[in-house]
């Protein structure tokens, strides 16, 4: 569910692995992402990581099937066990981490992306604030770091209206570091991480300590209120509305209830 290759220079290539789905989440493979990032962490021949995926998409973000499964994990555990450990492990983490969207990334999989310390795209990627289409709220720490990134009013806008925001554009409003050609984005991700790798290490640890005590001070209640909204938002007719249309392929019929 998540390729793992290792380069001579210190770089962990991580690449989540299920094609089939656009890459979207379930159990097995955010705990396995977990495990992973711990493992890069502890290892001391990692200098930096390179997170990417596999197929058309980075990730299109939860498995409905299994967040709607009577015998699932449920929209609670979801979060509070995959995607806000998630978030918090990439943030803490003492080495760089660089992200590169080479497709769609929405809903979780566009906010995770952004927890990332470079994030590149290809020109043609896709970030898309996917939630209020199926009737939640932007949650994997989003509320936060969007904003941050592009300002309210956008962030505010995209949130609600769900646009699809082009890797380009991405570039152009802060959203991310650099925007390239798809046919050049792993090259020029690898780069980037190859350098990284060879830099000082533990001053980007430091750096990235700063950095979580101001652009993400807050981050950790930020991800407790979401937890708590989404299972507010989980329990309306809207939700229950929106997957089935989504799982129906049809337009939802929304009655804000």
């Amino acid at each position: 569910m998540v390729l793992l290759n290792y380069t001579d220079n210190g770089v962990m290539c991580l690449a989540l692995n299920r094609p089939s789905t656009y890459n979207a989440f379930n159990r097995e493979m955010a705990l396995t992402l977990q495990e992973l990032l711990d493992q890069g962490a502890a290892d001391v021949d990692v200098r930096a990581i390179l997170l990417t995926g596999e197929g058309k998409a980075f990730c299109s973000g939860q498995d409905l099937s299994e967040a709607i499964d009577p015998e699932g994990p449920g929209l609670d555990r979801i979060l509070s066990e995959h995607y806000n450990p998630l978030v918090q492990k990439m943030r803490a983490l003492p080495k760089p981490i660089v992200v590169a969207v080479n497709g769609v990334a929405a809903g979780a999989g566009a906010n995770l992306a952004l927890a990332g310390d470079v994030v590149v795209a290809a020109e043609n990627a896709s970030f898309i604030q996917a939630f209020s289409k199926i009737g939640l709220i932007p949650d994997t720490g989003g509320t936060l770091t969007l904003p941050r990134l592009v300002g309210p009013a956008k962030a505010s806008a995209w949130m609600m209206l769900g646009d699809k925001i082009s890797g380009t554009e991405a570039e152009r409003t802060g959203m991310i570091y650099k925007a390239f050609p798809a046919e050049d984005l792993q090259f020029e991700a690898l780069r980037i991480a190859d350098q990284l790798a060879q830099m000082p290490t533990r001053a980007f640890a430091l750096t990235k300590q700063a950095l979580n005590a101001s652009t993400y001070a807050g981050l950790d209640a930020q991800l407790e209120l979401e937890r708590k909204l989404q299972n507010e938002a989980g329990a309306t007719q809207d939700f229950k509305e929106g997957v089935s249309a989504f799982l129906e392929k049809r337009p939802a019929t929304f009655r804000g209830k």
